[in-house]
């Protein structure tokens, strides 16, 4: 285990543990999907929204704090000073602590279910839970296998969206009532999907060598930094091509293409790993360059969708 004593000052450690910019992870696909569902119906329930955005911080939350603690138990953070179990030393805490955070975020999701006496919307949940379980849970550590990304596309991305805007319709039949309903929501999981994997796929990069001593092959392992590097244009490449090709079909507005304002985000991050792929200590922070590309490129996308039925 790390010894924090002559690590920078605590607090600092303490804030990069609890990571809140990730939690964004969770905000952008409740708040796109039901910009979608907006966009559709011409109405939201804002209640459902709150309740389902808590919800979703509440199970990210979980997810942080369970990846700590079996990430532990391979001893792949051994060095990770902000590791939350390395700081507390209590595992057992840590992992209690997460499970509450599980409880509180599919007590909400209940009530929402029971709101719509409608099972639907808990079982899209819990089988977005049971993937991020899968991640780094044994006894699946499918995350080691190289597998995360993938799991993190469905999860955040098709799942996410798909009950966000379930929450607020109660219903699939406006989704259904048009060709392009459907692909719009679907356009906007996949650039969602894709956007928030890029996080992931970023957040190896400075860690290759824990990664290959605890025995996972994550894709930058697999790859070689320099690979991965020269993969990341073609990655947000694809991520922006989304809504390009809903607007083309016709599936969303010309206003969801806002999203395209972040590209300068898109080509920092590229630049940023092209020069540093190999450098651990500067490349560490490429993964909150992605962050902030997918919450401003989420956040930009939802506007784009419901801003025509205000103007």
């Amino acid at each position: 285990m790390v010894s924090t004593t002559n690590s920078p000052e605590r607090s600092k450690l303490w804030l990069a543990a609890i990571k809140p910019p990730m939690y964004t992870v969770a905000v952008i696909p409740i708040w796109v999907g039901t910009a979608i569902a907006v966009s559709q119906v011409s109405t939201i329930k804002i209640g459902s929204f709150l309740i389902f955005l808590m919800s979703a911080i509440a199970i990210i939350a979980w997810i942080n704090l369970t990846n700590d603690v079996f990430d532990s138990e391979t001893g792949i953070d051994q060095n990770k000073a902000h590791s939350i179990v390395n700081l507390t030393g209590n595992k057992s805490l840590i992992f209690w602590l997460a499970n509450s955070f599980l409880v509180a975020g599919l007590g909400g999701v209940f009530s929402l279910s029971w709101l719509q006496h409608d099972p639907t919307i808990v079982a899209i949940v819990a089988v977005a839970c049971f993937l991020g379980y899968t991640y780094q849970g044994p006894p699946f550590r499918l995350g080691y296998q190289g597998l995360g990304e993938i799991i993190c596309f469905i999860a955040f991305g098709p799942l996410a969206l798909a009950a966000a805007y379930y929450s607020q319709t109660g219903s699939w039949s406006p989704l259904l009532a048009s060709g392009a309903n459907l692909v719009g929501l679907g356009v906007a999981a996949i650039a969602i999907g894709l956007v928030t994997s890029l996080i992931l796929f970023c957040s190896h990069f400075h860690q290759v060598a824990d990664d290959i001593a605890a025995g996972k092959r994550s894709p930058i392992v697999r790859l070689g930094t320099q690979r991965g590097a020269t993969l990341l244009p073609w990655i947000c490449g694809a991520i922006y091509l989304a809504p390009v090709a809903g607007v083309v079909l016709g599936a969303l507005h010309p206003a969801s293409l806002a999203m395209l304002f972040s590209i300068p985000l898109a080509v920092q991050l590229c630049r940023h790993v092209g020069e540093h792929h190999d450098h651990p200590d500067l490349v560490s922070n490429c993964k909150f360059i992605a962050v902030r590309m997918h919450f401003i490129g989420g956040l930009l996308f939802g506007l784009g969708a419901i801003v025509p039925l205000w103007l």
